[in-house]
């Protein structure tokens, strides 16, 4: 598990366990917990996590994760988007081309960047056209093998 995967699965448990009010009162808890970060990730993370403040009723609000229901719900049409609109994929080193039905490439991207794919580190979307920037590390075939195991419905 990556450093990132295991903290955001820490924020996770820590959300779900407490009633936590602040971006300064989680960080107190990753530290006890061992995990230190600064403020600008951890709102990152909430981000990415999908992490909304509700209200209690009285007392004011606190920090809780979108329900896993809707989670997959959420990442079921996002790959439905994919599916829908993805024509085919080229590479040049680590930058790719995603050709997209017309009107596609939004959504596209959309769902490649709301589905956390650790290996993407942007996407840029046209009308037809998808770029994806991927990090250094990732070679387009391990990107391919990866993009294969998780959309088995698209033809690489």
């Amino acid at each position: 598990m990556s450093e990132k995967q295991y903290r955001l699965k820490i924020i996770k448990k820590l959300i779900k366990e407490n009633k936590i009010d602040s971006q300064e009162k989680l960080l107190e808890m990753l530290e006890a917990d061992n995990v230190t970060i600064t403020q600008a990730t951890l709102s990152r993370d909430l981000k990415l996590l999908k992490v909304s403040k509700v209200s209690d009723g009285s007392k004011g609000y606190y920090y809780s994760l979108l329900e896993e229901e809707l989670q997959k719900v959420s990442e079921d049409k996002y790959i439905m988007d994919i599916n829908r609109g993805f024509l085919s994929v080229s590479f040049s080193g680590n930058i790719g081309i995603i050709r997209t039905f017309s009107g596609h490439a939004n959504a596209v991207a959309l769902a490649l960047d709301s589905l956390e794919i650790d290996e993407i580190l942007g996407t840029v979307a046209g009308d037809d056209t998808v770029l994806i920037v991927l990090q250094d590390k990732i070679s387009s075939s391990d990107f391919l093998k990866k993009l294969r195991e998780r959309f088995p419905a698209l033809d690489l």
